[in-house]
């Protein structure tokens, strides 16, 4: 098992940054990759942001360039750092861990909501 917590979601202007932190706990050593989906009302869960064991990164085309995502495995943690947020970006951002064997976790999500 593992628990994914996600913090630092909120309300931001258009052009603004957030940066979303995930700490994980419990089999850590069993996760093969970590990152972040988001789900805007009325579509389906889409991946933004994730990064693999062996370093690999891989990002939705629509944040290419204003977000990053930063793992640091001593902490057991990955951030999400958006930049230059648009409308469309309004969401609930998911914290997810991909397991050995192909079992996956979520975090209970947190609301980034950017205005116009």
């Amino acid at each position: 098992q593992v628990q994914l917590v996600e913090s630092g979601g909120g309300l931001v202007q258009a052009g603004g940054s957030l940066r979303l932190s995930c700490a994980a706990s419990g089999r850590t050593f069993s996760i093969t990759a970590i990152g972040w989906y988001r789900q805007a009302p009325g579509k389906q869960r889409e991946l933004v942001a994730t990064r693999s064991n062996i370093g690999s990164t891989n990002l939705a085309d629509s944040v290419k360039g204003r977000f990053a995502i930063f793992r640091d495995n001593a902490k057991n943690t990955v951030d999400l750092q958006m930049n230059s947020l648009k409308p469309e970006d309004t969401a609930v951002y998911f914290c997810h861990a991909e397991m050995m064997g192909g079992r996956e976790f979520w975090g209970q999500g947190t609301q980034v909501t950017v205005s116009s």
